[in-house]
């Protein structure tokens, strides 16, 4: 499949997004994800199998916040990766995993509030984890619908909103201060499905099921989904 047809700009200093790096916290960050991916793997695997499923070969795929690459083993053969990820501590990671799986990856130090690729060049967007520290959900959705191929996909695996009332919603409100100064800006108590299904897509699939097993347990309210451009 035809690849965005544009000239891209992968250093730190490129117009397009805020990269940016918090120092210790940023570090820690990098190796959290990294220490930890196998662990955050398990308990969504059955979210991310069905969310990512149907991945085509060959695909020209962007993936938000792609951190060290936790997902890159549910890339098929022959994609082109363009991975959206802001924090720089996480690109050396990032590339050298990409070349150990075979995968050409094209790095965007930048905020997916704006993606430096062309309208309707993208086959799939898919996303884990992530919508939760976006700063406007809201626009990188509209960014999501911009860059899709019409028919194209965006799936997503995140954590949600626990419903209300109950002890885990207060918890995760209660939290949100310290939890996003140290998972640089998550919101665990964020109503994710609900941005998604008012962003515009033709059409939007969300499942809602508990991460499994997870120690995390403020966070382990969790949703899968699949929206067609």
């Amino acid at each position: 499949m035809p690849r965005p047809d544009t000239e891209i700009d992968e250093s730190p200093s490129g117009d397009a997004g805020p990269a940016f790096d918090h120092g210790a916290v940023s570090r820690f960050n990098a190796w959290f994800f990294t220490a930890f991916a196998g662990y955050l793997n398990h308990v969504a695997r059955d979210h991310k199998q069905q969310a990512f499923s149907g991945l085509q070969p060959g695909a020209s795929v962007l993936e938000i916040g792609a951190g060290t690459g936790a997902n890159l083993h549910h890339l098929p053969t022959g994609v082109h990766l363009y991975a959206v990820e802001p924090s720089l501590r996480m690109h050396d990671r990032l590339r050298r995993r990409c070349a150990a799986a075979g995968i050409e990856v094209t790095v965007l130090p930048v905020g997916a509030e704006a993606i430096p690729l062309p309208d309707a060049s993208i086959d799939e967007v898919i996303c884990s984890l992530v919508l939760c520290t976006a700063g406007d959900p809201d626009a990188v959705l509209a960014e999501v619908r911009r860059v899709l191929r019409p028919g194209g996909r965006f799936r997503f695996v995140e954590h949600v909103a626990a419903p209300r009332p109950g002890v885990r919603a207060r918890v995760q409100r209660a939290i949100r201060r310290p939890w996003g100064w140290i998972f640089e800006g998550c919101d665990p108590h964020r109503a994710t499905p609900d941005t998604v299904e008012r962003a515009g897509f033709s059409e939007v699939r969300v499942e809602r099921r508990r991460l499994r097993h997870s120690v995390f347990w403020p966070v382990n309210t969790a949703a899968w989904g699949i929206a067609v451009r």
